[in-house]
């Protein structure tokens, strides 16, 4: 094997393996949780965007939400299980098309490491039935320095 046919071909495996890892299905936060459904149940109370968002981790295409643009008082629930995740006093705006805090309620959320693209990157989800809901990154405002940037459709609003 001449040196542009290893080049080449290494390339080739890489790129397949990258290409593998990033189209692998995900699956929504392991273990137990308080809130469990079967597969069926989330597909019948769930649209089938909420359902690729929340059960198997998709995102929402950015600015699609009317929770981006919200900014009156109330509280951001999961839409899995309508525990309550965000006060609306730590929302923000980020630019980025998709809800965003800089922090959420005590014992709301959980996170895991999440290597779906090319790197890790922090993966929120409910902590009572582990929807998928977001991901957590390290260029939010003070106080916390965090951005909890959130899918929409995961979320429930309830105004004050």
């Amino acid at each position: 094997m001449d040196r542009r046919h290893f080049i080449t071909a290494t390339l080739a495996a890489g790129s397949a393996a990258a290409f593998a890892r990033f189209g692998a299905a995900n699956t929504s936060a392991e273990g137990s949780f308080e809130v469990t459904r079967t597969e069926a149940e989330w597909r019948a109370m769930l649209t089938e965007m909420q359902y690729s968002v929340m059960r198997e981790e998709a995102t929402e295409r950015a600015g699609s939400s009317p929770l981006d643009k919200n900014y009156e008082a109330g509280t951001y629930s999961c839409r899995g299980c309508d525990l309550p995740l965000y006060p609306s006093d730590t929302k923000y705006d980020s630019g980025t098309g998709w809800p965003s805090f800089w922090q959420a309620k005590d014992d709301a959320v959980a996170t895991k490491p999440d290597r779906s693209l090319f790197g890790t990157r922090t993966e929120v989800h409910c902590r009572r039935c582990g929807s998928h809901l977001g991901h957590i990154f390290d260029d939010g405002p003070a106080p916390t320095g965090k951005r909890h940037c959130l899918n929409g459709v995961s979320l429930k609003f309830a105004a004050a």
